[in-house]
């Protein structure tokens, strides 16, 4: 693998104290990602996938170990010194696209620069350019209500790649989409690693982790395998069927 080591994760754990018992989610965990790698993070429920997500996506904090993101090491970091970490470097894609409802597209899209201290302007020139990237340029002004489930998970993809962040951590983006917009949403993932960036996929689904290039597996808090994905799904030719058919890139 080219390219530089983007995250380096040596031998972390994440214990939780219940009452008398200690839950031991991850064990001892040791994982590098480089830039630009496309990654399906997999594992049935009670595997430590979504405690690694946390920890990835400075969330949580290891019990143990180290965590180093872009050469910088968050292990033992403050809560405020995550939370700029957060801002700057990790653009977040969550299944229920997490969406402020009173807002439109753009303020939405635009929320993150707030923290980052754009001006108004600034901001609404980055949104509006981020917003046509992913296909939205005529919905701006529309609140999420009015958007279709697609639509409102391309803007919570505006929103993530706004602050040009190191990592894109996808958590389950297609879990609450129909097979079509599934499989539009996967298309402009593909597009977005392709223009170079990084892209973590949090998924349970299998046919959705072939579109990533490396499989990473979890069970029982530890890496169960990883390995190059010998067989890469591509939207495109599925794409181009859809168009055939009359689907409305934009619309979905």
């Amino acid at each position: 693998m080219s390219g530089k080591i983007l995250i380096e994760i040596k031998d972390i754990a994440r214990e939780y104290q219940i009452g008398a018992e200690t839950i031991h989610a991850l064990s001892s965990v040791t994982l590098n990602i480089h830039k630009g790698e496309f990654v399906a993070l997999m594992g049935p429920s009670g595997s430590g996938k979504s405690t690694l997500m946390n920890i990835l996506g400075c969330l949580d904090t290891p019990s143990r170990g180290d965590y180093i993101l872009n050469g910088i090491n968050v292990s033992e970091m403050t809560d405020d010194e995550l939370a700029e970490v957060r801002n700057k470097e990790i653009g977040f894609v969550f299944q229920t696209f997490n969406l402020l409802p009173k807002n439109t597209a753009l303020e939405n899209v635009a929320l993150p620069l707030i923290y980052a201290g754009y001006t108004k302007v600034k901001r609404e020139e980055k949104a509006t350019a981020a917003l046509e990237s992913v296909g939205l340029g005529h919905r701006m002004d529309h609140r999420p209500n009015e958007l279709s489930g697609g639509q409102r998970q391309r803007v919570a993809v505006a929103r993530a790649l706004i602050n040009d962040p190191s990592i894109i951590l996808a958590d389950e983006p297609t879990g609450n989409l129909d097979t079509k917009t599934s499989i539009e949403i996967m298309g402009l993932l593909e597009e977005i690693h392709s223009r170079g960036n990084t892209i973590i996929l949090v998924t349970h689904e299998e046919d959705i982790a072939l579109h990533a290039h490396r499989i990473v597996r979890m069970r029982d808090g530890l890496i169960e395998n990883d390995y190059p994905n010998p067989d890469i799904k591509s939207v495109s030719p599925r794409l181009n069927a859809l168009n055939e058919k009359g689907s409305d890139f934009e619309n979905i």
